[in-house]
């Protein structure tokens, strides 16, 4: 087996304290990861709505969850615990509903690759592979039993195809931004099971290979004010933008440079938009049904956005997408008229910054970002005045199956961790018909927990 290499230096730290034989633990400059030795651990408060057993092991449950730092800090005693992208997309998009009055609805395209025997596709040279119905044939064992667990997992399963040599998407209705990015984790957890009980490889890679289709996660969004799409005019038929449609989407070309480095996250992202032709975006512009652009008008009222890749953070780039359209909102961000013919072809827009085409660049070009950069800061209180909270019904365990630990203290916010835990182990019970508990666990970089049911 091989390990990581180490600069010399820092591993001598690393090495007195016995940790060297667990290197994943620690940067190339020596530095330990998830915040040193002494970092605290974190509160899990479960979401019981999205409470579920695990159609493929009934002994078992998954239910996500909303961190905050524990209540024995000195100092922010059961505040929003940072590293939580779940419960940061939330504080956003409920901050942008309060200033705009608007609802982010998205859907995703989650383009994936599976491998194993008899999946190859068969097809003449210089022709596509891609939608053929002998091709999609071939990995029906692998459409059916992935519909049916997302099923059963509360995915509303509606369309699926064959897009290249080993590629399948398959899709579920749009929704609120933050109930797409819970199914997005989901349906990922589904393909690598299905995967395992196949015995074949599921892969969300950006960029397999040189020379195929890259595994993109499109965003097709709109938004949606008192159950109306404001992108749309209700008396124009043919392919437009109201204004603010218009703005919100100037703000989000404006921002798509800064916010490369939350959709393309990992150095083989960036080969997905080196390899021109396979319609992944190469600058930032955007057009009416142009499968070329990095914004596509799709169809009246949606708004598709191609830089998120399959590999993406969905919290995250939700979050960057309000952030952004929010910002347009606010500056009335002019997009510019829409590309016409191939944008590799035509001239960049000089309003908008190049598309990083490096992971660096896409670092460099996020820490330049103001906008993003500051956005996790808004809408987010950290605490609350408890005294406040403690009398309002929408700050206790009560309300539901969401717990907003930033306005209690450390003490009732442990109660009520507690409470919602009961909570928990009571669905488990319903589901289960036996006598049993869930056994929770989690470490600081899970934003979901696993529930099992021990048998007694």
């Amino acid at each position: 087996m091989t390990q990581p290499v180490f600069p010399t230096a820092p591993a001598a730290q690393p090495s007195a304290t016995g940790l060297l034989d667990h290197p994943m633990h620690w940067r190339r400059a020596g530095v330990l990861l998830a915040g040193g030795v002494n970092a605290p651990e974190y509160t899990a408060v479960p979401d019981l709505e999205t409470f579920a057993v695990l159609p493929w092991d009934t002994d078992f449950a998954r239910v996500f969850c909303r961190l905050y730092e524990p209540d024995h800090l000195a100092e922010g005693a059961g505040a929003e615990f940072a590293c939580d992208t779940r419960g940061l997309l939330r504080r956003m998009h409920s901050g942008f509903t309060d200033r705009t009055g608007l609802e982010l609805r998205t859907g995703c395209e989650p383009e994936m690759t599976w491998r194993g025997e008899g999946l190859e596709a068969h097809f003449r040279p210089g022709s596509s592979p891609a939608y053929h119905i002998e091709h999609l044939e071939r990995n029906r064992p692998i459409v059916k039993k992935v519909v049916e667990y997302a099923q059963a997992l509360g995915l509303d399963m509606v369309e699926g195809d064959y897009e290249d040599e080993y590629q399948v998407e398959l899709n579920f209705m749009y929704d609120h931004a933050d109930l797409t990015a819970d199914r997005l984790v989901t349906y990922r957890q589904i393909c690598k099971q299905v995967a395992r009980e196949l015995g074949i490889e599921a892969s969300f890679m950006p960029k397999p290979a040189t020379g195929m289709m890259g595994n993109g996660c499109h965003h097709n969004f709109s938004l949606w004010r008192d159950g109306v799409n404001v992108l749309a005019d209700p008396d124009v038929t043919e392919l437009h933008l109201t204004d603010v449609g218009k703005h919100a989407l100037g703000g989000l070309l404006s921002h798509s440079a800064g916010a490369m480095l939350i959709n393309g996250s990992t150095v083989n992202s960036y080969k997905r938009y080196w390899d021109a032709g396979q319609f992944a975006p190469s600058r930032i512009n955007w057009g009416l049904d142009n499968k070329t652009c990095t914004v596509r008008l799709s169809a009246v009222g949606r708004l598709e956005y191609k830089l998120p890749d399959a590999a993406v953070n969905p919290y995250l780039s939700h979050a960057v997408i309000l952030a952004a359209c929010e910002d347009g909102l606010k500056n009335s961000t002019d997009p510019g008229a829409p590309t016409q013919g191939s944008s590799y072809d035509t001239p960049a827009d000089v309003r908008f910054p190049a598309l990083p085409l490096t992971l660096g660049e896409a670092i460099e070009a996020f820490r330049a970002d103001g906008v993003l950069t500051e956005a996790g800061s808004t809408g987010n209180p950290q605490r609350r005045d408890s005294s406040r909270a403690s009398s309002s019904p929408s700050s206790t365990a009560t309300r539901g199956s969401t717990c907003l630990l930033s306005g209690l203290s450390g003490k009732r916010a442990a109660t009520a961790s507690r409470l919602a835990s009961l909570r928990c182990w009571t669905e488990c019970l319903r589901a289960g018909g036996r006598s049993s508990r869930p056994v929770l666990t989690g470490s600081r970089n899970d934003a979901c927990i696993t529930g099992r049911r021990a048998r007694s």
